[in-house]
C-alpha cells in the first residue's frame, strides 16, 4: 500500500468518554472508503481500561481500519501540573500538542474530538491542501454567538476577527511544518509564562498559530447552533460545550448521534448516562457557560496584561523557531561530518584563535596574582554550577563506577567524550563525588577558548585550573612541562581526546594521541569516563530537551612500560576506545556504527 493512501487520525480519550468516542468511531468507519488505510491513534494517560481497548479493537479493526492506543503518560509527566483545566475538561485536551514530535513518521494528520459524528469520508478533509500553514481549522461558531467571547479572542489572543479564531476539535495538522517551527517547544515555553483559562489548549493553539492557519468551510465543524442546515451540506457535527444529545433532549442534529450510537456496544450505557444526567446536572452545565462568559469578559478587559501576553507569545515563537533552526543546522552538519569521517572537526563556529605566547599563561599558578584569580574564578564557577543544577539546566541522573575514581592513589589523566559546553561541569560533579579533597583537576582547553572568549565564560576558560593548548612551540613546551608536573604531584588532568565538540552527539568518536602521550610520559593511568544521555521533560533555551546525564567511570588503564612509547600510546588509546564503545552499546542497546563511514574500524 502506498504511503499516500494512509490517513493518520488522532483522538484523545479516557474511560469516561469511551462511549461517545465509540460513536464517533462508528460514524468514521461507516463513511470510510476502501481506497484508504485509516490509521487511528487514541492518545490517553493510562486512563483507558484493557477491556475498553479490546472492545474497540475487536469491533472496529478491519482490513483498512488500524487502531492503536498510545499511552503518553511519560510524555506529559513533567508538565502535568502546568496543564490548566476547568469544569468538565480533562488534561487529555492538551494531548494534540504533542502529536508532531511523537509521530515523526507523519507529515500530515487529522485530529478529532470525541464529541462528534461524521457524515462524510474523513479522507476528504485529509486531502485538503494546507500549503505552508501550521494547520487548518474552522472558525468557532460558539465564539461568534457571544460578544464576550468575541472581545476575548480579539483582545486576549490577538486575532483581528472572530472569523480567524478556530475551534480545536477538528484540525488538519501540518506536522512537518510544526516540527520545523519547533511547535511543541513553543507550547512548553509558553506554558511557563502564560495561562489561558477560557478555552485552554484551544487558546494556546490559536495564539501560537496566529497568521499561520488555513480557515476551512464550516461544514467540517458544524455545531448545534443557529439555523439548522440540511445534512447534505454537513461533513462533521460537533456537539460542543453543553450541546450534547447524551445529556439533554432537543439538541439540534441529535438524531444523527443516536443513529450511530445505536450501532455501538455502548448504546445502553449511553442511555443510562442520559437518564442520570438530571435537572441538577443540566442546570450546572448552563451555569458553567454563564461563568465562562463572565471569565471571558473579565480577561478581555485586562488591556495591559493582554498586550504583555501578545509580546510574550511573539518572543516565544521567534525565539524557539530561531533556536530550533540553529540546532537543526548543527545536527545536519554533524550528520555530514560523520558521513565524511571528519570526526576531529568542530561543527560550531568558535571565536577566531589568537596565538597564545609563553609569557601570557602561568600554567602552574606560581604567581600570587594567578592564584588569587584562580580562587576567585573557581568560587564563581562553583556558584554557577550550583545554579544550573538547581535550575535543572544540568541534570546528572547517575554516576556509575565512582569507586574507580575514589580508589586512585596518584595522579591520572581523565578522558571524557565532548558534546556540550556544560560537560566539564558534569565532570566537576564526578570529581566532587570522588572525595579526592586534597587534589585538583585541571582541564585542557583550546587555544581559542583561552585567548578569544569574552565575558563570563572567557573568564572561566582563563582562570579555572585550565591548561590551554597553543600553536606556539615555546608555549607548548611550557604546557607539556606543566602537565608532567601536575600528574607527578598526584593531581588530575581532564582531556577530551576526540578533539572536537559535537552537540549532544551520543557516539564515541575516534580518539587522538595527546591524552595517552601524557599518561605514558608521566607513567600514570588513564581513567576513562563516558557520559550517556537521555531526553528529560525539560526544554532548554535552545528549544530542545535538556539531557539527563549518566557518567560512567571505568576502571583505570595503565601504560605498558614494556612497549615503545609509540606502541604504548596506541595501546592505551585503543583500550580507552573499546571501553567507551562497550559502554555506548550496553547503555543504548545497539551496535556502534558510523553513518556512511565504513573506513572507521570500531573494533580497534
Amino acid at each position: 500500500m502506498k504511503r499516500n493512501t494512509q490517513i493518520p487520525i488522532f483522538f484523545s480519550c479516557d474511560d469516561k468518554y469511551i462511549p461517545y468516542f465509540a460513536t464517533a468511531l462508528q460514524s468514521l468507519v461507516e463513511n470510510a472508503s476502501k481506497k484508504f488505510i485509516y490509521r487511528i491513534h487514541i492518545l490517553h494517560a493510562n486512563s483507558i481500561s484493557r477491556e475498553n481497548m479490546e472492545e474497540i479493537k475487536e469491533t472496529y479493526c478491519h482490513k483498512n481500519i488500524k487502531i492503536k492506543f498510545v499511552d503518553i503518560s511519560a510524555k506529559i509527566n513533567g508538565l502535568s501540573q502546568k496543564l490548566h483545566t476547568r469544569d468538565y475538561y480533562s488534561k487529555s485536551t492538551y494531548f494534540r500538542m504533542f502529536i508532531p514530535n511523537m509521530f515523526p513518521q507523519y507529515d500530515k494528520a487529522i485530529y478529532l474530538d470525541s464529541d462528534i459524528v461524521l457524515l462524510r469520508d474523513i479522507a476528504k478533509l485529509y486531502k485538503q491542501k494546507i500549503g505552508d500553514k501550521l494547520l487548518a481549522g474552522v472558525a468557532d461558531m460558539a465564539v461568534a454567538q457571544h460578544s464576550e467571547f468575541i472581545d476575548y479572542v480579539k483582545n486576549k489572543i490577538g486575532v483581528k476577527s472572530e472569523k480567524e479564531y478556530f475551534n480545536a476539535g477538528i484540525l488538519l495538522l501540518n506536522l512537518a511544518k510544526m516540527r520545523e517551527e519547533n511547535f511543541e517547544n513553543q507550547f512548553v515555553s509558553l506554558l511557563d509564562k502564560v495561562t489561558f483559562s477560557v478555552a485552554q489548549d484551544q487558546d494556546y493553539l490559536n495564539a501560537l498559530c496566529l497568521g499561520k492557519t488555513k480557515m476551512l468551510d464550516e461544514k467540517w465543524n458544524q455545531m448545534p447552533l443557529g439555523k439548522q442546515k440540511k445534512y447534505k451540506k454537513i461533513a462533521i457535527i460537533h456537539y460542543n460545550l453543553s450541546f450534547k444529545p447524551w445529556q439533554a433532549d432537543n439538541i439540534m442534529y441529535g438524531e444523527k448521534f443516536w443513529e450511530y450510537a445505536r450501532h455501538t456496544g455502548y448504546f445502553y450505557e449511553i442511555l443510562k448516562g442520559k437518564q442520570d444526567f438530571d435537572e441538577y446536572k443540566q442546570t450546572r452545565a448552563k451555569t458553567q457557560t454563564i461563568n465562562l462568559l463572565a471569565l471571558a469578559k473579565e480577561e478581555a478587559s485586562q488591556k495591559l496584561e493582554n498586550r504583555r501576553i501578545a509580546e510574550i507569545v511573539h518572543l516565544v515563537k521567534n525565539d524557539c523557531h530561531k533556536k530550533a533552526q540553529d540546532r537543526v543546522q548543527i545536527l545536519k552538519k554533524i550528520e555530514s561530518y560523520e558521513k565524511n569521517g571528519w570526526f576531529d572537526k568542530d561543527v560550531e563556529n568558535d571565536p577566531p584563535a589568537r596565538t597564545l605566547m609563553p609569557d601570557e599563561v602561568d600554567y602552574l599558578q606560581s604567581k600570587l596574582r594567578t592564584k588569587l584569580k584562580a580562587k576567585f574564578a573557581n568560587g564563581l564557577a562553583r556558584k554557577f554550577l550550583n545554579k544550573i543544577v538547581k535550575e535543572e539546566k544540568l541534570i546528572i541522573k547517575d554516576i556509575v563506577g565512582i569507586e574507580n575514581w575514589q580508589n586512585l592513589k596518584g595522579g591520572a589523566v581523565i578522558t571524557c567524550n565532548h558534546f556540550n559546553p556544560f560537560d566539564s561541569f558534569a565532570m566537576q560533579v564526578a570529581f566532587d563525588a570522588s572525595l579526592q579533597k586534597n587534589k585538583k583537576m585541571y582541564k585542557v582547553v583550546r587555544e581559542g577558548n583561552y585567548t578569544s572568549f569574552s565575558g563570563f565564560y572567557g573568564m572561566l576558560f582563563r582562570n579555572c585550573n585550565t591548561l590551554p593548548l597553543s600553536s606556539n612551540a615555546k608555549t607548548m613546551g611550557k604546557f607539556m612541562t606543566a602537565v608532567q608536573r601536575i600528574l607527578e604531584e598526584g593531581n588530575y588532568v581532564l582531556v577530551y581526546p576526540e578533539q572536537s565538540m559535537w552537540w549532544n552527539y551520543r557516539k564515541p568518536k575516534p580518539l587522538k594521541n595527546g591524552a595517552y602521550k601524557f599518561a605514558v610520559r608521566a607513567v600514570v593511568p588513564i581513567l576513562p569516563c563516558f557520559i550517556t544521555m537521555e531526553d528529560s521533560d525539560k526544554i532548554g533555551e535552545d528549544g530542545f530537551p535538556i539531557q539527563e546525564y549518566t557518567i560512567h567511570i571505568s576502571k583505570p588503564i595503565y601504560p605498558d612500560l614494556s612497549l615503545s612509547e609509540k606502541r604504548a600510546i596506541e595501546a592505551l588509546k585503543n583500550k580507552n576506545y573499546q571501553l567507551w564503545k562497550g559502554c555506548y552499546e550496553e547503555f543504548y542497546g545497539k551496535k556502534l556504527e558510523y553513518v556512511g563511514t565504513p573506513c572507521i574500524n570500531t573494533n580497534i
